[in-house]
């Protein structure tokens, strides 16, 4: 049900005013204004917990009118929606960070499953493809849409969420994180459908932590810090100096916190390494040399498929395979199976997807830091609650989590505390060599900046750091050292010093 008041008419489509959400506890919005130009592409900024997700649940209608103080205008009316239907009704549709695609089914039966068209006795799977396909070719979508979505790229899945909202006369396009699996190619075509939809007079509110993107695609910018509106700005006004100030509250004057350091000894190598999946005659990476010093940091950059992630996945003992080879630990030559062998011997590897692969989110932050070392937390042959708790609270100290309390879900959590979660498991093995595969993806300016420290901190005490990056400021701001692959090899190395974003690319594209 929507209840619309009519009042006078502006300039703006949508004004939110005095927007007050509160949850037990928590009061995760507070007195928060935002106003949206017709047919603007409007930025919202601010690190995880700053409510932006709340704000825009509020306006697509998953937290009711009743639910929250506060009044939302759009086109000049006064708005309560009782539902997300009311929200869609009035023109209002939200892709989500995480897709709400069906992969078994079909494009078409995708796009229009809660459309009428789909509805009733009989269903027209004529017109249902000649529509998907007139929707699809609106967007320069060269795909069949009887295709079923499991077939299709994360990229093409998200733009397959985009023609769903549109065909709901989308007057106001909520665009959550759109990019944060998208391949650069992928991500430059959303970027020209949102031009696009911005010249057929559709508004786009886009939430992204990549503030180059927002200084791109954007024409103003609304930033929210704990629950509370800071700023809007035109994005001309802007840079990603000032955004991030008034994101985090405070000056960052080096946002990548590098700091010169004496290495000590060798304490990882590899030589001649090989490694083939099993049952597979294609080697993932071939003939792979690098050396590791205490308390180096070093990079490996390339382009996507380059074979970093399945380099040190397989060097974890996370694939099963054959491998050729020799891997020196303190130059003690040293056999890895299976991750248990790599963590007995003290190396640890955070995954680039930590929803999969580093947390389980049923479980709390407790249970979640000790997973990995649960010997730690033994007395005798049991666990021991009361150290596994001290424990728990000695790393989250230390990482600087930010939780409700240590017994919460980590589902619960934004991704940069989840990812200090992941961080804190892997300091209670005590590593010798730690391995970050895309450490900082998905987490906003702040919670990175707090990860750069604690890696920077963690390198100054003597462990060997090896940052796996697909963000070139990053590889090139926090390594002592990087080395480049391309197709399963090492294609170049380069130190600091001669380290700039044109070196890594013309490593990343050469030919072997």
């Amino acid at each position: 049900m929507k209840l619309k008041e009519e009042i006078t008419m502006s300039d703006f489509i949508l004004e939110m005013k005095g927007i007050t959400k509160e949850f037990p506890g928590v009061k995760a919005l507070d007195n928060v204004n935002l106003s949206v130009k017709r047919g603007e592409v409007h930025a919202l900024c601010g690190e995880n917990g700053a409510g932006k997700s709340t704000l825009m649940k509020v306006l697509s209608g998953i937290y009711s009118h009743g639910t929250f103080e506060g009044e939302i205008i759009i086109d000049g009316e006064r708005t309560r929606f009782e539902n997300i239907f009311a929200s869609q009704e009035a023109g209002i549709s939200i892709v989500h960070q995480e897709l709400a695609l069906i992969p078994e089914m079909t494009i078409a039966e995708n796009i229009f499953l809660s459309s009428k068209l789909m509805q009733g006795k009989f269903i027209s799977w004529n017109q249902i493809y000649y529509e998907a396909q007139k929707w699809l070719d609106e967007v320069g979508l060269q795909i069949d849409p009887q295709t079923k979505i499991n077939e299709l790229s994360v990229g093409r899945q998200q733009l397959v969420e985009i023609v769903k909202a549109l065909t709901k006369e989308v007057k106001i396009l909520i665009l959550d994180e759109p990019t944060s699996a998208l391949t650069e190619s992928d991500a430059e075509y959303l970027f020209e459908i949102i031009t696009d939809l911005k010249k057929q007079g559709v508004t786009c509110i886009y939430i992204s932590h990549k503030l180059d993107e927002v200084l791109n695609i954007a024409d103003s910018v609304t930033i929210l810090r704990d629950g509370e509106t800071i700023d809007t700005q035109p994005i001309e006004e802007m840079s990603e100096e000032r955004i991030v100030t008034r994101m985090v509250g405070r000056e960052i004057e080096e946002f990548f916190p590098y700091e010169p350091r004496i290495h000590g000894e060798e304490v990882m190598s590899v030589e001649n390494y090989s490694f083939t999946l099993q049952g597979s005659d294609n080697k993932l990476v071939t003939d792979i040399s690098f050396s590791l010093k205490e308390g180096e940091i070093l990079g490996f950059s390339g382009l996507m498929g380059a074979g970093r992630t399945e380099l040190f996945v397989s060097l974890f003992g996370g694939y099963e395979g054959s491998r050729t080879g020799d891997v020196y630990l303190h130059n003690e030559p040293i056999t890895i199976n299976e991750s248990s062998d790599a963590i007995r011997k003290g190396i640890a590897y955070l995954s680039e997807d930590r929803q999969r692969y580093g947390l389980i989110p049923e479980m709390n932050v407790i249970k979640n830091t000790t997973l990995a070392s649960l010997n730690r937390v033994k007395s005798g042959s049991l666990l021991d609650a009361n150290l596994e708790l001290k424990r728990s609270e000695e790393l989250s100290e230390k990482v600087n989590l930010k939780a409700p309390s240590l017994e919460a879900l980590v589902s619960t959590l934004s991704g940069g505390n989840q990812q200090k979660v992941v961080l804190s498991k892997w300091l209670l093995t005590e590593p010798k060599v730690l391995i970050l595969d895309e450490p900082t993806r998905g987490i906003d300016v702040g919670a990175k900046y707090e990860i750069y420290r604690i890696i920077i901190d963690l390198a100054k005490q003597g462990v060997g750091i090896i940052i796996v990056s697909s963000e070139l400021p990053e590889v090139l701001s926090m390594s002592d050292r990087i080395i480049v692959m391309n197709e399963g090899k090492i294609s170049g190395e380069l130190h600091r010093e001669e380290a700039t974003q044109e070196n890594i690319m013309k490593l990343a594209t050469k030919r072997s």
